[in-house]
């Protein structure tokens, strides 16, 4: 259970021990929240004495009086406002005129609470604070993770990019300046190499777009029946060039007729990144194999393969946004670090789970479960 201070700025002994009484033993609990919050109640009579038990314990919830001995309430929500402490701050006076009620709402203050007031009109009003606190500080982190996560895509963007265009931009100038000679087949090494290099920065793209598109759009407008044994050939489909240069062979095994409502297009992402995975981290001659079947009240699609496998170490990074395992067979594969993160969203999105077994230098296996009934 977590634990709000509220701090009680009133210069009546009655007013903060009844507020003390009232909020003892009281919690405070929505659907949405993750956890019940309690109360620990903190007492000023004066403005003075507020401002230096702000300063010191930091609380969460101010119940401030305005007509106070010395500085006013309002000057304390000032303060309060200036320094942009996180808290809310709820009036409590019987004196506040509508010059004060401005005042104080234009300075920060969320709530007002007539005194004297019953013991549920105070429940009732820290109910409302406190639900405003949580979404308050939950859209705050929300902001704050997307600050870090454009960061991180603005970086990635840039380091990936970087690379391949010097690359492209140093064949071609070999190319202009003849350093092979007149004939273009003297050029056919930097031209496959500068292909390979315009295709992984295409994937990367691609993989930056699923990104932003898992976070942005609505789903319920696009949901229809998905047969997944169809989108799995499909994907199989479009995998199926690369696999054949890289020399794996992807066998579909179709156990039961699996159908579920989603966007066509996520079921592709999740799909397409799994296989494409099992395909660039497989051995020559490898092989991968997709099962489509059923358990009670999920469909189930297995992706195996003959791989190099997963560290034990490497495991609890898999599905983390920007991380690719770093070892001596992976140092000339290319990636955004994206894939499974992406894949992980997706499936989380269908109320569903991805799991996976590895043996390093033996392959590995990824279970992606997904509700019949959403």
């Amino acid at each position: 259970m977590g634990i709000l201070k509220v701090l009680v700025v009133d210069d009546e002994p009655g007013i903060r021990s009844g507020v003390a009484r009232i909020l003892g033993n009281f919690s405070v609990t929505y659907p949405f929240m993750d956890e019940d919050f309690s109360f620990e109640i903190l007492e000023a009579p004066t403005g003075e004495e507020a401002l230096e038990i702000i300063e010191k314990n930091k609380p969460d919830i101010v119940l401030l009086d305005n007509k106070l001995p010395g500085m006013q309430g309002v000057d304390v929500l000032d303060n309060i406002r200036k320094k942009n402490h996180d808290m809310v701050v709820a009036m409590i006076t019987s004196y506040a005129s509508l010059d004060v009620a401005v005042r104080a709402t234009r300075n920060g203050a969320s709530d007002f609470i007539p005194k004297p007031f019953t013991p549920q009109e105070l429940k009732s009003s820290i109910e409302n604070i406190t639900k405003q606190l949580y979404l308050k500080r939950i859209t705050h982190r929300l902001n704050e993770e997307g600050k870090k996560v454009r960061y991180q895509f603005l970086s990635v963007l840039s380091h990936e990019l970087k690379a391949p265009l010097n690359a492209i931009e140093g064949y071609l100038r070999m190319m202009q300046e003849r350093q092979y000679g007149e004939k273009i087949d003297d050029y056919a090494v930097p031209i496959d190499r500068s292909l390979q290099r315009i295709q992984g920065m295409r994937n990367l793209i691609m993989d930056l777009l699923d990104f932003t598109k898992i976070r942005l759009e609505k789903r319920e407008e696009k949901l229809q029946p998905v047969n997944l044994a169809s989108a799995v050939s499909d994907s199989v489909a479009t995998i199926q060039p690369y696999a054949i240069q890289m020399e794996v062979q992807i066998e579909v095994i179709k156990k039961a007729e699996a159908v579920i409502m989603a966007d066509p297009e996520d079921i592709a992402i999740i799909f397409n990144n799994l296989i494409s995975n099992a395909v660039k981290y497989n051995r020559r001659e490898g092989k991968v194999e997709i099962t489509i079947d059923k358990s009670p009240g999920e469909a189930v699609v297995i992706f195996s393969d003959t791989g190099i496998g997963i560290r034990p170490e490497d495991m609890e990074s898999l599905f983390t946004e920007f991380v690719r395992i770093k070892r001596d067979e992976t140092k000339n594969i290319t990636g955004s670090g994206l894939g499974l993160s992406i894949v992980k969203k997706v499936v989380d999105l269908y109320k569903g789970t991805i799991s996976v077994e590895s043996i390093p230098e033996k392959g590995s296996i990824f279970t992606v479960r997904l509700p019949l009934n959403q």
